[in-house]
């Protein structure tokens, strides 16, 4: 979709109410760009941008923009070291479920996302009218990511853009979105030096990438413009409710519940890729954390994201809407109990496994390496802790008597050959 990880482009919002002022830049320190240097990982240079921007312009013509925009909004760009540094050490920077959650479902973004729904009641009701998307999901986008438009980010979009497909790692994906806008500012609809966001290009109040402000953006207050910047945030409230809208959207249906598992639970079940019918899980066992049956939205997952001894969940088709805005499942949980407690609801109540800690990127590509060796094939080693290497947990946890969550902690990886 329009986002890079959960814990970088995405969640402005969560950065910045979880942090001090000094914190909340997307700029990665002196420091750390120093260390890459004496590494001897090339950063880049002014002088190889601008010779990489004049190979741009060619094929940004031929993708249909005019000198005019090119010269206007890409004069003067200024080649940004701090924002590779960031893109590549991005996945070294983790977190637990719990942790994350403590920050994105804080007391603090509760509170101040119920004040803003009654601030922006009327037009929350409308957007729910027109898109069919409950008006605390959209509230939780918001808040999410932007901190209910309090810090939508103040880096040129442009000039991200630019850097980051000037560096090369991702060439193809950042070039892509830099001609989508500068498509947008030739379309009219903001001028270069105001369209402004995160480090990696996300912009708005909901953190839009160019891309998606083509596929999804609407003119919700009938101005002529789809202005997702402006301190109205009419337009990209509205353009976030239309994004879930096409992916799919089922108002009135949940996203997930928690849940109890009974003793005994085939944790060989606990995967998005297991869909049972809600009568199915409950002839399990399954129960919900709160009183009463289990809702019926049709068919169902159970996830464990904190193992066997964290909270359980289990997710209906809405969980899925919410991957394409966001494939993480930190993400989606967040998003979803954020909705839950802007409506009112409780806090997840099952402990969690807090005296555990994240890997760091190299622990869980050494876990990838291991496993396989070992036999448990993650069918590649990319530091992603996803379905393959889950099941591949799972198959080790099984072989060696442990309980068969497929969580990928230290003490998997230090007891491993």
């Amino acid at each position: 979709m329009h986002r890079v990880t959960w814990f970088t482009a995405a969640g402005l919002g969560a950065l910045v109410l979880a942090q001090p002022a000094a914190a909340q830049s997307p700029n990665t320190s002196e420091t750390e760009t120093e260390v890459m240097r004496e590494m001897g990982t090339e950063i880049g240079s002014q002088a190889g941008f601008d010779a990489w921007l004049q190979d741009f312009r060619p094929r940004a013509r031929a993708a249909g923009l005019s000198d005019a925009t090119l010269d206007r909004a890409l004069a003067g760009l200024v080649f940004d070291e701090k924002i590779v540094s960031r893109d590549r050490n991005q996945n070294e920077f983790t977190k637990t479920i719990w942790d994350y959650l403590d920050t994105a479902v804080s007391a603090d973004r509760v509170a101040l996302g119920q004040k803003a729904m009654q601030q922006h009641a009327a037009l929350l009701n409308r957007i729910e009218a027109e898109y069919g998307v409950e008006k605390q999901v959209v509230a939780a986008i918001w808040g999410l990511e932007s901190a209910y438009g309090s810090f939508r980010g103040d880096i040129s979009t442009i000039a991200a853009l630019a850097t980051l497909a000037y560096d090369g790692r991702r060439a193809a994906f950042f070039e892509t979105q830099l001609i989508a806008a500068l498509k947008i500012v030739q379309n009219g609809d903001i001028a270069p030096d105001r369209m402004r966001g995160s480090w990696a290009g996300a912009m708005g109040h909901t953190q839009f990438m160019p891309s998606s402000w083509w596929d999804y953006a609407v003119d919700f207050d009938g101005d002529g413009k789809r202005n997702i910047w402006s301190d109205d945030p009419a337009d990209a409230l509205a353009s976030a409710a239309n994004y879930l809208r096409q992916w799919g959207w089922t108002k009135g249906a949940a996203w997930g519940l928690e849940v109890r598992l009974p003793q005994g639970f085939d944790y060989d079940q606990t995967t998005e890729r297991v869909k049972k019918p809600v009568s199915d899980w409950a002839a399990l066992g399954v129960t919900p954390v709160a009183d009463g049956a289990l809702p019926d939205h049709g068919l169902a997952s159970v996830l464990l994201p904190g193992g066997h001894r964290g909270a359980a969940f289990l997710i209906f088709s809405n969980f899925q809407v919410i991957e394409h805005y966001n494939t993480a499942d930190a993400y989606v949980i967040a998003i979803g109990h954020l909705a839950d407690r802007l409506a009112g609801g409780p806090p997840i109540k099952s402990g969690w496994p807090r005296e555990l800690r994240a890997l760091t990127l190299d622990e869980r590509l050494d876990l990838q390496r291991r496993l396989t060796a070992a036999g448990f094939d993650t069918k590649g080693v990319d530091g992603r802790i996803g379905p393959n290497t889950i099941a591949a947990v799972k198959a080790w946890q099984k072989a060696n008597g442990r309980v068969a969550d497929g969580y990928a902690s230290l003490e998997v990886l230090t007891n491993l050959p």
